[in-house]
C-alpha cells in the first residue's frame, strides 16, 4: 500500500496529544501506510537500548490527527560533533567525536548511552543521561549496517 501525501514519513515521533487509547506525550512509530491505514505504535519493551514497537496500531482518524506528532531523530548510534553537557548540572560532559547511542523512554524524552570497550568487546550500559532537544543538535548519526539473523543461525 502507498503512503498517503499529506501525512508525514514513517519513524518516531512523540504525541503531542491524545491520538485513540496514546495519550499525550507518548513515543510512538508511525507508520503512514498499512491496514487498516495510517497510524501510531506503541512500545511494547526496549532491547540493548532501543525501543520496540506492537505489530498492530491505532489508526488516525485522519491526516489532520498527524499534526500532533512530534518527530524525533532515529534511535542508533550517533557521533557528538560539539562539546555538551547532559544537563543545566553538569552531570557529564561529551566531548567531540565521542560515539553514543540515542534512545527513547516511554514520553519520547532522549536519552544518550555512552558504550565502554570491555574485555575486547563494545558494551553498550542499561543506564543512560537524559538530555533535551537543544542538546540532540550535537549529535550526528552514524550510518551501521543493520543485520537480522534468523533464530537458527550460528553466530560467528
Amino acid at each position: 500500500m502507498t503512503s498517503v501525501p499529506d501525512l508525514p514519513p514513517c519513524g518516531l515521533y512523540r504525541t503531542l496529544a491524545p491520538i485513540g487509547a496514546a495519550p499525550a506525550g507518548r513515543l510512538v512509530f508511525f507508520h503512514n501506510h498499512g491496514e487498516p491505514g495510517p497510524g501510531i505504535y506503541l512500545p511494547t519493551g526496549w532491547s540493548a537500548n532501543r525501543a520496540q514497537f506492537a505489530e498492530s496500531g491505532i489508526p488516525l482518524d485522519g491526516p489532520a490527527q498527524a499534526a500532533q506528532l512530534e518527530p524525533l531523530p532515529e534511535q542508533g548510534l550517533y557521533r557528538v560533533t560539539r562539546e555538551f553537557w547532559c544537563c543545566e548540572k553538569h552531570c557529564r560532559r561529551f566531548e567531540p567525536e565521542l560515539l553514543v547511542q540515542l534512545g527513547y523512554n516511554g514520553a519520547g524524552e532522549a536519552i544518550v548511552f555512552t558504550p565502554e570497550w570491555v574485555e575486547g568487546a563494545l558494551v553498550f550500559p542499561e543506564r543512560g543521561f537524559p538530555i533535551d532537544r537543544p542538546r540532540m543538535a550535537a549529535l550526528a548519526p552514524l550510518r551501521v549496517p543493520v543485520v537480522r539473523r534468523a533464530p537458527t543461525d550460528p553466530v560467528h
